[in-house]
């Protein structure tokens, strides 16, 4: 009896870590391109889009307006572009320049990515960043304004 006690207690203690973890509010706080910053924390009410991307990524570079668009049309929703590479900042804000977006772009350490994020594996890489601050969808390749809409809606 004792060790079945054991067992469950151990399950119940697994499992609220893992509902700990799905609320966790990650932490981003980047320098922009255009020289502001972007602090996640400040969007809290909003949805906001992190999107992991990169110059030589060539589904990057197709969602990229996607995003654009859905940003603008929804007032509720901010975004955040991370250029995953390592190449020169003068590159990547040539790169910006030649394909303009209606969020802020960052550049970020490839060797040091943000913590409370996972190092991509292939690029793009998309989190969903609920109103409370929780991630509340990761996308692994490109989007499309659908695939927002869905996940917004919760469907």
């Amino acid at each position: 009896m004792n060790f079945l006690r054991a067992v469950l207690l151990s399950a119940a203690v697994v499992c609220a870590g893992l509902v700990h973890a799905a609320a966790k509010q990650p932490v981003l706080k980047v320098a922009t391109l255009d020289g502001g910053s972007f602090d996640l924390a400040a969007a809290r009410g909003h949805w906001v889009i992190v999107n992991f991307w990169a110059t030589w990524c060539s589904p990057c570079i197709k969602e990229m307006p996607d995003i654009s668009a859905f940003v603008a049309a929804h007032p509720e929703v901010r975004a955040i572009g991370l250029a995953f590479e390592d190449t020169d900042k003068a590159e990547v804000q040539a790169f910006v320049k030649a394909h303009p977006v209606k969020y802020p772009i960052a550049q970020i350490d490839i060797y040091a990515p943000p913590a409370d994020f996972d190092t991509p594996r292939g690029l793009p890489l998309t989190y969903l960043i609920a109103p409370d601050g929780s991630i509340a969808k990761t996308f692994t390749g490109p989007i499309m304004a659908t695939d927002l809409k869905k996940a917004i809606a919760g469907k």
